[in-house]
């Protein structure tokens, strides 16, 4: 129960091992799906199509022999809405609710669906269900151009589609910044101004709770977890600190990024060390938002950098990273090119300060570069 009269129905999942085929998820997904009840009574999305029955379950336990006035369409991703067309010949007379947008990538997932009661709804518009009455805000592309979001101006509750969001079953124990962290720059990270401007909305509305569509429901210390979106939307860096991300092929590039990393410890830096052919993507994308500072560490490989490098590269700059100091450190046994393919890499990116060190590296570390390393390891104390 979240309130007397919103009711949650969503499911857990722990069959999935890639969530949209790429995050690891060891401790499941979430599904979430919420009933309110009133004179009319609506369903907030549906679930993924693996959980079909267990939802309809869900639902029925809830509701009894009454059935549901609505479906609101907040979001057509298929981990939400793949069970509409199920949900129509449970309820067929249940009018979906969405917009424009939404109905038309319904008419896409779903080219056979039987006709349905369509309520097509405009940005800033609002449904009496009788005592509650629900707001509808657009929140396109957060993260897809349909999506809106639902505020329940009765209770206080803020749906909030997949906006605070988080990796997890709701069944396992774990923080919720980490894997909301995680959650939030890999899948919205990209767009930041969208969310800025919903955050910008959501500060004109009393909201006592936030309903997501993934991730526990969010009741107290609403202030933290909107504070966090605001700094990760905003680009700006959530705790001072070092990620050294490396990419070695013999263990020299490695052993220099370890040697760094001792440096700046040793100056009292917090430092975290990723080797980006071995740890979760991810999880290193999230550590280089994370944190104010950035070493990347990489071999010459083919005139080029080495491929895992590359993708960490281009999932930093597809998500817009700025704001950030950056250092690199180069490999190369006769021609070394790293740093500054890295560099071009990155000449798009807003507001990023470059080291004016760059250790370079011919084979394996000797005198000069582990002096380098000592002269970055300085500059990026300051």
């Amino acid at each position: 129960m979240i309130t007397n009269d919103i009711r949650y129905v969503g499911v857990n999942d722990h069959q999935v091992d890639l969530f949209e085929g790429q995050y690891v998820v060891p401790n499941g997904m979430a599904y979430n799906s919420y009933v309110i009840l009133d004179d009319k009574v609506a369903v907030m999305d549906t679930v993924d199509q693996h959980f079909t029955q267990q939802w309809l379950d869900n639902i029925q336990a809830v509701l009894g022999d009454r059935q549901p006035d609505y479906l609101v369409v907040q979001h057509m991703e298929p981990d939400h809405s793949a069970n509409i067309v199920e949900f129509l010949k449970r309820y067929p007379e249940a009018c979906v609710v969405g917009n424009v947008k939404t109905f038309t990538m319904m008419g896409q997932f779903f080219p056979d669906a039987p006709k349905m009661q369509q309520m097509a709804v405009k940005d800033g518009a609002t449904l009496s269900l009788g005592k509650h009455v629900l707001h509808f805000v657009f929140a396109p592309m957060v993260h897809w151009p349909e999506v809106m979001v639902t505020y329940d101006e009765t209770d206080k509750v803020l749906f909030s589609a997949d906006g605070f969001g988080k990796f997890g079953a709701l069944d396992v124990a774990d923080e919720w910044d980490c894997e909301a962290r995680r959650y939030y720059i890999g899948i919205v990270g990209k767009y930041g101004m969208q969310v800025q401007k919903l955050l910008k909305i959501a500060a004109t509305l009393d909201i006592s709770i936030i309903c997501p569509l993934h991730g526990p429901v969010l009741k107290e210390n609403l202030g933290h977890y909107i504070e966090k979106y605001d700094i990760w939307s905003s680009y700006r860096p959530e705790d001072s600190g070092v990620m050294i991300a490396y990419a070695s092929i013999y263990g020299h590039t490695k052993a220099a990024a370890e040697a760094l990393a001792k440096e700046l410890e040793a100056r009292g830096q917090k430092v975290v060390l990723a080797d980006l052919a071995r740890e979760d993507m991810a999880e290193c994308v999230e550590d280089a938002f994370r944190y104010d500072r950035l070493v990347l560490a990489s071999v010459t490989y083919n005139g080029d950098i080495f491929p895992c490098m590359h993708a960490f590269l281009h999932a930093l700059t597809e998500r817009s990273y700025q704001n950030r100091t950056v250092a690199f450190m180069e490999n190369g046994t006769w021609a070394p090119a790293a740093a500054r393919i890295m560099a071009a890499a990155l000449e798009k990116s807003k507001n990023l300060t470059f080291a004016q060190e760059k250790v370079t590296i011919k084979s394996a570390m000797n005198d000069e570069t582990r002096a380098s390393i000592r002269r970055l390891a300085e500059e990026l104390t300051k």
